[in-house]
């Protein structure tokens, strides 16, 4: 089975390494930087395991890279996908199935738009993986699996072949869902991320410099805490008028183990896969500021949260947090 990875980022990386380490799959890479490859990825995992793939092309131009391809999977940010899914769509095998390694991104919403109506899709609704970058091109750590993945698939007559090849081909049992609104939805970055960015800069202005860059899980506050649940309050007050599943997307408190504001909040400190992260910040003149150009903010306003938005609004769903967020963060973004 022939599969392309669409993007060379940290789960481009692991993905392509971990799946071309399997002896029954042919697996190429499309990225913008091919001249930083090399054709043999290694996979640093958990408990001293190594996976060595050994990638059949390394491409930067669409046509080379999918037109035999079985399966194209997008491991790209939330402003990368419009584009890839324009310069892949006209070389693309009828029956080839198109997804995103995540989908909370706009991913479905896209592909229906630009993509034959007959296209198989598919999309998760959490990554596979917690992935990092070691040596570009030549080396990554998979950091952590998932117990199960959530997917949903559109437009195709056999979803469950596809789940099927999928589950093996990731090696983690893989759930079904009914509808994609159940994988573009989310609760994850898209509503994590801005909680915690919001509890930490709503205040910030011109001319405030900081002394010091704070861990962004570790040090997470009780007032994320409590944005974040608010927002997850709103977001399963849309899910209800919406055709998903009661239950397809777990609350915050049950995802995590909750139960409350504070056991929320020394949860997410304590996740051993988070230590070690910073908020998005740069140095300036006499110490730090917030970097609105990182992706926490590029990627998890206008190509996630925006989408939870916009839905709320559609569906007349009371969603103030969610509003006094987003409208905080599209003004840095587009500022």
């Amino acid at each position: 089975m022939k599969i392309c990875i669409c993007g060379g980022g940290n789960l481009g990386h692991v993905v392509a390494g971990f799946v071309a380490a399997q002896s029954q799959y042919e697996v190429c890479v499309l990225t913008r930087q091919l001249e930083r490859w090399s054709k043999e990825l290694t996979i640093e995992a958990p408990e001293d395991t190594t996976y060595v793939g050994k990638l059949s092309g390394i491409y930067s131009d669409a046509r080379h890279a999918v037109s035999d391809a079985d399966i194209i999977l997008l491991c790209l940010p939330g402003y990368g996908i419009r584009d890839t899914l324009i310069q892949i769509k006209d070389y693309l095998k009828a029956d080839a199935a198109v997804g995103s390694v995540v989908s909370s991104t706009g991913f479905f919403f896209q592909a229906m738009e630009l993509l034959p109506k007959t296209q198989r899709l598919f999309g998760f609704q959490r990554v596979p993986f917690i992935s990092r970058i070691v040596e570009y091109g030549h080396r990554a750590r998979l950091m952590g699996y998932k117990d199960c993945l959530e997917l949903a698939i559109e437009q195709s007559d056999n979803p469950e072949s596809l789940r099927q090849v999928l589950q093996q081909m990731l090696r983690t049992p893989i759930h079904l869902l009914r509808s994609h609104y159940e994988v573009s939805l989310s609760n994850s970055n898209p509503l994590l991320h801005p909680s915690r960015l919001y509890s930490l800069w709503k205040d910030w202005h011109e001319g405030i410099v900081y002394d010091r860059v704070p861990l962004f899980y570790e040090e997470w506050t009780e007032e994320a805490a409590q944005l974040y649940i608010s927002m997850d309050n709103e977001l399963q007050s849309l899910l209800e008028q919406l055709p998903v599943s009661k239950g397809s997307i777990a609350t915050v408190l049950d995802y995590y183990e909750s139960t409350d504001v504070p056991s929320l909040a020394r949860k997410l400190r304590s996740i051993e896969a988070f230590k070690g992260i910073a908020a998005p910040m740069k140095a300036v003149e006499g110490g730090f500021v917030p970097d609105f150009h990182s992706r926490y903010f590029t990627e998890d306003f206008p190509y996630g949260l925006a989408f939870v938005h916009r839905l709320a609004h559609e569906k007349g769903v009371p969603s103030p947090t969610i509003d006094m967020i987003y409208d905080w963060g599209m003004k840095w973004v587009n500022g």
